[in-house]
């Protein structure tokens, strides 16, 4: 997952305008509800979005009825576990939670369930705090309806909102990407991933994006200087399974505590470090009224840094690489939106891209 600052658009006067301006309303209208299954009040999100809290709320009641249909059908499968008549509450798009004690995941994808099932089998047996399956009355530890997958767990206890301005909870959630890389490790040597390279896909789908899109938000000159960049130390970055959507969404913490981790959907064997970045990068994508100043963000990315360390040390050559990895995944995500013909998220994330840019030799000094 990976959401940007949502920034009103001025009136439209043609026809393809008005089309597009819909497109960016419906959008917007998604993001606004996702951030309601996060937590967020409809004030704080009136204010991020510049609406009154009539308006959110009218947002919210029609982006549930979108959901209706799912919640019916796993209200007709919950007897499958034992259970029937319980509240059911949708906390993300594709999960519902269960009386407040757990959680049951919609999958499309049979592979991908079965493999996120082993992932929390051997996360488990590391003590990693990750949610544990339930079984069904007959034992299986899925249940399918009509080609759908539904994959019940226990609930973890924590919130996905935290204050990542105190230096402190930042140093845990360094502490805690790098206690997931070490279990990891074991991961690797039980089941097969998708062994992906991001120097291969800057050459490949990315740069053909952004080829097709003209050059028009990055300059071809920008692209080169980073991928040759990237080039240059890729042989020299230690390479492991990651978690690769690090973000609060995904992990949990209890009273400034950790509490666990969930969503292994996009796990792969990728670069160490792109977890560490794509977290930073994350953070000042993040839709929310209390933005992080240059100097705010360089403390919290020297303290992520330091508590990741404390459990894994980062080579020179890593911690070099760091601006780099995280330009890299700000034109990535140019080439996903311009893939997307989603301007408005493009230029935001090219907008993070020269914000890196230009702190380059602050992150280096800090870390």
């Amino acid at each position: 997952m990976r959401l940007f600052r949502y920034i009103p658009k001025g009136d439209c006067c043609d026809v393809k305008q008005q089309t597009d301006y819909k497109i960016e309303l419906e959008k917007r209208n998604q993001h606004i509800y996702l951030k309601h299954l996060e937590g967020r009040a409809n004030g704080q999100l009136a204010n991020i979005y510049h609406l009154s809290e009539a308006s959110i709320r009218r947002i919210i009641s029609k982006e549930k009825v979108r959901y209706q249909k799912m919640k019916e059908i796993i209200e007709q499968i919950l007897p499958l576990w034992g259970i029937e008549n319980r509240q059911l509450l949708q906390i993300y798009p594709s999960a519902w939670e269960i009386d407040h004690s757990y959680v049951i995941k919609v999958y499309e994808d049979k592979t991908q369930l079965e493999r996120n099932i082993k992932i929390s089998e051997i996360l488990l047996d590391c003590a990693i705090p990750v949610a544990k399956t339930v079984l069904t009355k007959t034992g299986e530890k899925f249940a399918a309806y009509k080609n759908i997958y539904f994959l019940m767990s226990q609930k973890l206890q924590g919130s996905n909102i935290s204050d990542m301005k105190d230096e402190n909870v930042a140093w845990k959630m360094g502490c805690a990407i790098a206690r997931l890389h070490t279990a990891f490790m074991k991961c690797e040597r039980e089941i097969e991933f998708w062994d992906n390279s991001l120097l291969k896909e800057m050459k490949g789908w990315i740069r053909e994006n952004l080829t097709d899109n003209e050059w028009k938000i990055l300059s071809e000159e920008e692209y080169s200087k980073t991928v040759e960049w990237l080039e240059s130390v890729y042989d020299f970055l230690p390479k492991q399974l990651i978690h690769r959507d690090v973000h609060f969404g995904n992990f949990l913490f209890l009273e400034g505590n950790f509490s666990g981790y969930i969503d292994f959907d996009l796990t792969q064997r990728n670069i160490r470090i792109f977890d560490i970045c794509y977290f930073l990068t994350g953070l000042l994508a993040e839709e929310t009224e209390d933005a992080f100043t240059k100097i705010e963000w360089i403390e919290c990315a020297k303290s992520v840094i330091a508590g990741y360390e404390s459990i894994i040390h980062l080579s020179e050559k890593e911690k070099e690489a760091i601006p780099c990895v995280m330009e890299c995944i700000e034109i990535l995500f140019v080439a996903f939106f311009i893939g997307m013909n989603d301007m408005k998220h493009t230029n935001d994330a090219y907008h993070v891209f020269r914000f890196v840019q230009n702190c380059e030799s602050d992150i280096k000094n800090a870390i």
